[in-house]
């Protein structure tokens, strides 16, 4: 909004050219973002408590976090106005790769809306009927994955990080390839989101490094000195990602351990389905995997639980998902979170030198 309004007086004013730039806007999104996360943040607190928000713990799960009853919960949905908010006001409105990301992120905030709204208001522990939400999850994702397969103008192959010319061309299969992408990835978060903290750090190191990706594949320089797919447009998806990353930075003072507030699956769903859907956008669904391995590990490791002891009637893990596993063991909770982080940043590291690993 703001460049659609200043950068046009430039001419008139030259210090407004620097909203042409996207570093620029890039910051200033970031800036917006964690400030008002931070600063709205103890009025929000306050709300949800006014409001009876409060989350709801198992009672089979470690007992340390029986303390956590009452605490706050639904923090997503101020993420998600941390993010929707700043991208609108830096965005260049025009562009089709951000509107896609940024619906679908909230589509998927609304499912996640409406299984915490049952789990705490109306006092259903289940929630939202699993079938339901992968239906809404499914529906959401078809409709992004149509309008990037449609309207953006990449292409539909798949490419593979350390090669610079193994790709396969999808065809129509890049749509359920991509649904399967969105859908996995929100889910996966989802599963993370288990103690404080946890899946705040992974998401802000994967946020980051999407961003950085997003900007190498918008510029057309870059990409082809990097061997990697240009995407037209894509680099304005580094303000989107940068309100995510510093939505999620905002947030993380109030979820720190011991946490104020949670974040609730409004905010996991639709911080995984916004990864899973830039990933694709970007053209980089493997690296999503390699860069978000701690969300692939622990939602794998659910359906590893899950497999066994309906097979053989035997747990592998004492509690899944596996963060649950290291508390069981012994490791106290803000261990287990900032371990996971330094492995997420790790992850990182890695998936940005596979940039020029082709």
């Amino acid at each position: 909004m703001l460049y659609l309004f200043l950068y046009p007086l430039h001419t008139e004013y030259s210090f407004l050219n620097v909203f042409k730039y996207i570093t620029f806007r890039t910051f200033g999104a970031a800036i917006t973002s964690v400030l008002f996360c931070m600063l709205l943040g103890p009025w929000f607190i306050s709300l949800m408590q006014k409001k009876q928000m409060k989350q709801v713990v198992r009672d089979d799960g470690p007992q340390s976090h029986l303390s956590k009853r009452g605490t706050p919960t639904m923090g997503g949905a101020l993420i998600l106005a941390g993010v929707a908010i700043p991208t609108l006001l830096w965005m260049d409105l025009s562009n089709r790769n951000v509107w896609i990301a940024l619906l679908l992120t909230l589509s998927y905030g609304l499912i996640g809306f409406v299984d915490d709204y049952k789990k705490v208001i109306q006092k259903n522990p289940k929630g939202l009927a699993g079938r339901y939400k992968l239906i809404g999850q499914i529906l959401f994702g078809a409709v992004a994955a149509y309008f990037i397969f449609k309207d953006v103008g990449t292409s539909n192959e798949l490419r593979f990080p350390f090669f610079k010319d193994l790709a396969f061309d999808l065809g129509i299969f890049f749509i359920p390839f991509s649904i399967l992408v969105i859908v996995g990835s929100s889910n996966a978060v989802n599963l993370t989101d288990g103690l404080d903290g946890l899946a705040v750090g992974p998401t802000i190191t994967c946020s980051v490094t999407f961003l950085i990706l997003a900007y190498c594949s918008g510029h057309s320089e870059i990409a082809r000195y990097l061997s990697i797919p240009h995407v037209p447009g894509a680099g304005e998806l580094a303000i989107f990602l940068a309100t995510i990353a510093a939505s999620c930075l905002g947030f993380l003072w109030y979820n720190t351990y011991p946490a104020q507030v949670f974040m609730g699956d409004v905010g996991a769903l639709a911080l995984g389905g916004a990864l899973g859907v830039v990933a694709v956008i970007t053209k980089n669904e493997i690296l999503l995997a390699l860069c978000g391995l701690i969300f692939v590990i622990e939602a794998l490791s659910v359906m590893i639980q899950v497999f066994s002891f309906k097979t053989t009637g035997k747990r592998v893990f004492k509690m899944a998902p596996i963060h649950h596993h290291f508390e069981l063991k012994g490791w106290p909770e803000p261990k287990v979170v900032v371990r996971f982080w330094i492995l997420s940043i790790l992850l990182a590291l890695i998936t940005l030198s596979t940039l020029k690993l082709r």
